[in-house]
């Protein structure tokens, strides 16, 4: 085993205790993965993020091959679309976070514009976020509708479903996850007020500050 597949490990087991620990997907919900230099770890189906064992993550071939540890999660359509459209990600986290899963469950929600940009740190660590019409968790149906979004944004809220996020390392991609749901528990927290959205020069500032685009 190598090095970087060792660290994968290791950091899947940690992030995954970490986001159940504080309540951030309940149950056997939501999956994790990272992309390795000679294919992918993913958790397993069923799998709980709390009480990951290394040893027993998946280990895919880069064509998607199982060659170790147990059956992978039924989303891997899901995972192995946002590695084609987003060709330098290294991970990608799904989970069922309550109030990004509720942002996705609204009628009225913007489906070009989830995440309104109320403050700057979702405009740093997630950007704009599209929502993308249901298919059955585990279908390959999302494939193309990730594929036609995710070039240009690295989260999408799939339909009644939840959050899911790439990032160019796990670290980032938890942490962009977080940004988000914090950032929809604000967006729903503060429904029916007048809320101050940045403006567009603002958000371009930071863009041009924090070197987001590309």
């Amino acid at each position: 085993m190598t090095g970087e597949e060792k660290a994968a490990r290791e950091g899947l087991v940690r992030w995954g205790k970490s986001l159940f620990d504080r309540g951030l997907t309940p149950g056997s919900s939501g999956n994790l993965s990272v992309r390795l230099d000679d294919g992918y770890l993913l958790t397993p189906t069923n799998s709980c993020l709390g009480f990951l064992d290394a040893d027993r993550l998946s280990k895919l071939d880069g064509e998607g091959r199982l060659v170790a540890g147990d059956p992978p999660t039924k989303e891997l359509p899901l995972h192995f679309a946002f590695y084609q459209a987003r060709p330098h990600a290294r991970a990608v986290v799904h989970l069922h976070s309550t109030h990004a899963t509720a942002l996705s469950c609204l009628a009225d929600t913007d489906p070009d514009d989830a995440i309104p940009p109320i403050t700057p740190y979702v405009v740093m660590r997630v950007g704009k976020v599209p929502v993308v019409p249901y298919t059955r968790p585990g279908s390959a149906d999302v494939v193309p509708l990730i594929r036609a979004k995710a070039p240009d944004h690295p989260a999408i809220l799939l339909g009644n479903h939840g959050p899911v996020v790439a990032g160019a390392s796990l670290e980032a991609a938890v942490f962009a996850m977080e940004e988000l749901e914090e950032t929809a528990r604000l967006v729903l927290l503060t429904r029916g007020m007048t809320v101050r959205h940045l403006a567009s020069q603002e958000i371009a500032d930071l863009e041009a500050t924090f070197k987001l685009r590309g």
